[in-house]
């Protein structure tokens, strides 16, 4: 569910970003503001709507989920994530190598700009210069559902470690 948001909030942001970048795409005029009385504090403009969608972008469906594939054909992971900082441009991929069916995945982030898509029998496809054995060597990360971060796995491990686990505590007799 987290994810899906993840998606949602992602797809909103690059749309801001492609509004941004693209003048002459269509835009609505904003619609009229009600008089506010003088103790109400002020907000921000009103969120531009569009009447068209830009045609120079694409959707994040067209990353998130999808397999990555090296140079040779060969698939190297599959998106897990992309990161969008502060200004909404997607600045990293999560990729997820290894493991089998989800267990024991590792995640490590490449820069967004490393994926690039290609062509392969009319159906296209995630490419990163890179072997799945370079990815397993790189640092990985983990999701934190508590800060929605990504944070080390390294970090993550010594938080886990510090935790005291339900079998580490002793009950309570009276």
């Amino acid at each position: 569910m987290i994810r899906l948001a993840s998606v949602a909030a992602i797809a909103a942001l690059m749309s801001t970003a492609a509004i941004a970048q693209s003048p002459n795409a269509p835009m609505a005029q904003p619609a009229p503001r009600a008089p506010m009385a003088q103790s109400a504090p002020t907000q921000g403009p009103f969120a531009r709507l569009m009447t068209a969608v830009p045609t120079s972008g694409t959707t994040v469906t067209n990353y998130y989920k999808q397999s990555v594939f090296d140079p040779s054909g060969n698939k190297v992971g599959d998106v897990s994530d992309l990161i969008v900082d502060k200004d909404g441009r997607i600045t990293a991929a999560m990729i997820g190598v290894g493991g089998f069916l989800g267990m024991d995945e590792k995640n490590v982030a490449i820069p967004f700009d490393a994926l690039k898509t290609s062509q392969k029998n009319n159906v296209w496809r995630l490419t990163v210069n890179t072997t799945k054995d370079e990815l397993k060597s790189a640092p990985g990360f983990k999701y934190d559902r508590d800060t929605t971060t990504w944070i080390s796995d390294k970090s993550a491990s010594i938080a886990d470690h510090k935790a005291p686990r339900l079998a580490d505590t002793k009950p309570l007799r009276k």
